[in-house]
């Protein structure tokens, strides 16, 4: 019945595109129910207010996709936020349906098609192999919305409902740095280590521009307060796989790194620190629990506004940005409460000047003046981004004297920032 249907749908779907215009900026034609599509709406346009009254929740239905379960400190993240964003919003447990272990293949375009079928208005995917089977979907289904985070195809794919999403996360990863950096300051203080011996040591998942965008930005804080600092990174190529964590952690560790941090979804890590007692920054989640003498903070992308934006947007007939890119105002970009346990005296102080500083736009996490990559202070880098709807493949991201990164405005939010900048080491 849903392959029947899905055909039947995409039929209908070509007579009346070819009945109807969609215009320049990839608006949905008048004629059908879908929201309107707006690829410049600043990210806090539809953000719903569960306390208007006017606004009816009860029939709207939501799907997500996660490709890990709970167990994924990623996936629970985006799990923990819609369940959040519901309960605000008074859906009941039926309007949700959530699917897990959803791998980066066509079962996420069986899954995604199953909760059209289901009645679900809005389906969103959390990973970033998921972007073509959800462009398929959603030209099969064009009165569904389809979202999904850190792709980067929705601006130029002219798919009316498909949208890209994400946040400027490298901003907390910096702030979460500058805890690191605290407390490395407070072992030299104390005699633990010398100032050469402030080596960080990071485990990622993939060589991709997301993870280096990421311990690039956390490097660069711990750097802020600790100019002595330097990091190893050491990829899994797994997102999620604890073994591979906690031996990479362990690995780190046994070459002289005196904290870790990781871009890796799993408890390996944060664990293998508690137990060799080495100061831990996570991603995602708390990870005081898994490590009380040791977790120090955790920076993280708040999902609720985004997934309140959408759902209000679905209900009210406003707007879905087609690539959105949340940051502090928003409340997009987040901390976990810092560990005053483990953290050096001030760290919370430090953070919320540096954060004080971001929002009045006198700190970029990125300033050209802070790095060099191969011994130069560059002023130009050409990434391939999406400048003003149309993919650019060249397209100088340095300006003014940063590295603009995941500015859905300017070019787009998914990150491009991709250097190994001096004082990192992938190992």
């Amino acid at each position: 019945m849903k392959k029947f249907l899905a055909i039947l749908i995409a039929i209908v779907a070509v007579f009346a595109l070819a009945a109807c215009t969609v215009d320049e900026a990839g608006k949905t034609p008048a004629n059908t129910k879908a929201p309107t599509e707006d690829t410049t709406a600043a990210p806090g346009d539809a953000t719903a207010d569960p306390g208007d009254a006017t606004v009816d929740y009860s029939k709207i239905k939501i799907g997500l996709i996660c490709l890990h379960d709970e167990n994924s400190t990623y996936d629970a993240n985006f799990i923990n936020a819609i369940k959040a964003t519901a309960a605000k919003l008074g859906l009941k447990d039926s309007q949700v349906i959530i699917k897990t272990g959803i791998d980066e293949s066509a079962a996420c375009y069986d899954t995604a098609a199953e909760m059209a079928d289901e009645g679900c208005k809005i389906v969103f995917a959390d990973s970033f192999g998921h972007e073509p089977y959800m462009k398929q979907a959603a030209q099969e289904f064009p009165n569904v919305q389809f979202c999904h985070a850190t792709g980067t195809n929705a601006p130029t794919a002219n798919i009316a409902n498909y949208h890209n999403a994400f946040a400027s996360i490298y901003e907390g990863r910096y702030l979460a740095g500058i805890a690191a950096g605290m407390k490395l300051n407070e072992m030299i203080s104390s005699g633990k280590i010398t100032a050469d011996q402030a080596k960080i040591g990071y485990v990622g998942a993939w060589p991709y521009a997301e993870v280096k965008s990421g311990f690039t930005s956390f490097f660069l804080g711990a750097r802020s307060v600790c100019p002595t600092a330097t990091m190893d990174v050491v990829y899994t190529n797994s997102w999620f796989d604890i073994a591979k964590e906690k031996s990479a952690a362990e690995n780190l560790i046994a070459s002289g790194c005196v904290l870790i941090s990781q871009h890796a979804d799993s408890e390996g890590a944060p664990k293998a620190c508690e137990a060799k007692g080495v100061p831990n920054v996570a991603y995602n989640i708390d990870t005081t629990p898994l490590g009380p003498t040791t977790a120090l903070i955790s920076s993280k992308i708040n999902w609720e506004p985004y997934f309140e934006l959408i759902i209000k947007a679905v209900v009210t007939g406003g707007t879905i940005p087609a690539d959105y890119c949340g940051d502090f105002s928003t409340g997009s970009v987040a901390l976990t409460t810092l560990n005053s346990a483990v953290a050096a005296a001030g760290t919370q102080e430090a953070i919320d000047a540096a954060k004080a500083k971001m929002i009045a736009g006198e700190l970029k996490v990125f300033d050209t003046s802070t790095w060099t990559y191969k011994g130069e202070t560059l002023t130009e880098y050409i990434a391939d981004v999406i400048d003003a709807g149309d993919f650019v493949p060249e397209t100088n991201v340095i300006h003014d004297g940063y590295f603009d990164e995941s500015n859905a405005k300017t070019f787009r939010s998914a990150p491009y920032f991709d250097l190994i900048i001096d004082g990192i080491t992938e190992k």
